[in-house]
């Protein structure tokens, strides 16, 4: 198979998913290795397809995410993540993605797409599992999160509950 018409499975598949796909499913399926695939989401990606990476895998990007967006700022440390995470979910906010401002680089932004608990879990269970550091390490747990939210009280609720356990970032 070369590579644009597995570029077209990788969509067809990703169309007819009901849950995010993981690089590695996608291989086996199209008989690649995981890094063909990661490298033809980034040319997907590329040539305009709505690809989002979450913890789970990848999905596209739904036409019907409506609602408020907005950022906000909080700091904690790491063993804080889940809590932090649950909190928002609670309330009925996505956490869309974790920005952090770096000294070279400036701002860094890891996609994270949390809508539920059991997204918070496998996010946490894959943190736990990696040797990977979260960004917010690089800023002394200073982090601003991209929320989509339907009613403005949700995002009120939240942001009640982290300044209640100190996650808010207030100056």
């Amino acid at each position: 198979m070369d590579g644009a018409t597995r570029r077209e499975a990788i969509i067809k598949q990703l169309q007819t998913a009901e849950k995010p796909i993981s690089a590695s499913k996608l291989a086996g399926k199209l008989g690649v290795s995981r890094q063909i695939i990661v490298g033809d989401i980034a040319l997907l990606r590329a040539a305009g397809e709505a690809i989002v990476a979450t913890a789970r895998g990848y999905r596209l990007e739904a036409a019907s995410e409506t609602g408020h967006v907005s950022k906000l700022a909080v700091q904690h440390r790491p063993e804080q993540t889940e809590e932090e995470l649950l909190t928002f979910v609670s309330c009925g906010i996505e956490v869309i993605d974790v920005i952090v401002e770096h000294e070279i680089y400036g701002e860094l932004t890891g996609n994270l797409r949390i809508k539920t608990e059991q997204d918070v879990a496998d996010f946490m269970r894959k943190y736990q599992h990696s040797q990977a550091r979260l960004l917010s390490d690089l800023t002394n747990g200073i982090h601003l999160h991209t929320l989509r939210y339907q009613e403005a009280a949700e995002l009120e609720q939240a942001k009640q509950l982290l300044a209640d356990k100190g996650i808010l970032y207030q100056n």
